[in-house]
């Protein structure tokens, strides 16, 4: 006998488990299936523990330069590695939690275990593990939502070993702190990592294949972090072909090609593949249901349907922007159509991205470059932090904000920062941009002084050529 929801999520990441307590909210009989810890990789193994481990560098690093602040330390500044990654642990854990005892409060049935689609309307969950006895629960629903995210992607013929060519996963527990580390891809997740570990005296060299480390943010945003990043001693390759990895023992010798085409190696403890994501699409029977992947990742519409009747996608495993925020924003509106809610879509042109190294880099709209290119007649303001009273005084000088306007109407183009905070102040431009706010308007929103907000307000007065305190 099948149990029967009137709504089933798999995966319990992110995008999942908020579509499934909105739609119990709503009044749908709602299963969540997961084989893992509810919080998907963002609580577990990705967004939430990184900002954990990356708290304790920023304390390291305040506590290596307190004497700028008038506080002097007597004697060996050291650390407990192994606190620092069991207090990461911690942290995950109890919001991992949270989303389970969320999941009561509201009556969404928590189902552990794998599910495959098995025919219209049916669902088959899998449970227990290798080597013991699995039970199997029939499921049937007239709504299925597929919110499976996405893994590590790997270099072909580059294959990790969890020892010493790691993913993500195995980089959050690593049982001591390495001397040296060679990072595979300088997007957010590698950055993160390279600059946790800057922080604890590894020595870490980052080689990147495109032109630029963050290659997706605006070029001088790129290149100010660049500029920091090898101040505190990182050794960077943009430009650069990884050819081959050699694990010899405790060490691994990475081979690669320079933007020169030099062939060169470096010999490290460890080496972090962080070259991007695959989604989660194995295994679940899509290919039986008729459901279309486009590029690896499953192809939905405007409001997240997929080629096969009653089922939907949400988040990673349904393409880019691949980011935590955006699956709970489109897990909301997915359930609120069902339930045939007026919902505002989701602005995909209006997207913050956040990457969380010292300094801080965030993002939203288009880069500058992007603007020319998209024949926008744009006018670009700046605002430094080292001119802020704030940042002054909490010794984090570093750093500006850049805010895009179009010249003829005032509108928001996009805003990019580095420094200090800057991935809480984007949150102003995504409310302005999503809001059809101008540059006017948040002139017009007086901002609290002395706050770091003052630089985004200074940066889009320098836009319209308003700024008093430069």
């Amino acid at each position: 006998m099948a149990d029967k929801y009137d709504l089933v999520v798999v995966g319990a990441g992110p995008g999942g488990y908020v579509a499934a307590i909105r739609g119990a909210q709503l009044g749908f009989k709602t299963a969540c299936i997961e084989r893992e810890r509810p919080g998907g990789i963002c609580l577990n193994w990705g967004c939430i523990p990184t900002k954990a481990l990356l708290k304790s560098a920023e304390t390291m690093r305040a506590v290596q330069h307190a004497s700028e602040m008038g506080i002097v330390i007597n004697g060996t500044v050291s650390f407990d590695w192994k606190k620092i990654i069991a207090r990461s642990r911690t942290v995950s854990e109890k919001l991992a939690g949270g989303v389970e005892k969320l999941f009561k409060k509201y009556g969404v049935a928590h189902i552990p275990g794998t599910a495959t689609l098995t025919g219209r309307n049916k669902l088959e969950v899998t449970s227990g593990t290798a080597g013991k006895s699995a039970g199997k629960q029939a499921i049937e629903t007239p709504r299925t939502i597929i919110a499976t995210g996405a893994r590590a992607k790997f270099l072909p013929g580059i294959e990790p070993d969890g020892d010493r060519v790691i993913t993500y996963r195995e980089a959050m527990v690593l049982p001591e702190v390495p001397k040296s580390v060679v990072v595979i891809g300088a997007g957010a997740i590698g950055i993160e990592f390279a600059d946790f570990w800057n922080a604890f005296g590894v020595e870490v060299t980052v080689i990147e294949f495109m032109p630029r480390i963050l290659p997706i943010e605006d070029e001088e945003i790129s290149a100010s972090l660049t500029r920091s990043l090898k101040k505190k001693g990182m050794t960077i390759h943009t430009g650069a072909k990884t050819t081959g990895v050699k694990v010899e023992g405790k060490t691994v010798t990475t081979s690669f090609t320079t933007a020169d085409g030099q062939n060169q190696t470096v010999t490290s403890e460890r080496v972090l593949m962080a070259v991007g994501v695959r989604a989660n699409v194995e295994g679940i029977g899509l290919e039986g249901m008729g459901v279309t992947l486009d590029r690896g990742f499953i192809q939905v519409d405007d409001q997240y349907r997929t080629t096969s009747p009653g089922i939907w996608s949400i988040g990673d495993c349904a393409g880019p922007p691949l980011l935590a925020h955006v699956a709970m924003a489109e897990g909301v509106r997915i359930v609120e159509w069902m339930a045939g809610h007026h919902t505002v879509p989701v602005n995909y042109d209006a997207i913050p991205g956040c990457t969380y190294c010292d300094p801080e880099v965030a993002s939203i709209g288009k880069t500058e470059a992007q603007a020319r290119e998209a024949g926008i007649d744009i006018s670009v303001g700046k605002f430094p932090f080292n001119v802020n009273g704030k940042a002054l005084g909490a010794n984090h000088p570093d750093g500006f904000i850049k805010v895009i306007t179009n010249k003829a109407r005032g509108e928001i183009v996009g805003a990019h920062g580095i420094g200090y905070g800057v991935t809480d102040l984007i949150a102003e431009m995504s409310l302005a941009m999503t809001s059809e706010a101008t540059a006017h308007d948040v002139l017009a929103a007086v901002h609290p002084h002395p706050t770091l907000s003052e630089v985004m307000y200074e940066a889009t007065a320098a836009a319209l050529g308003e700024v008093v305190h430069i």
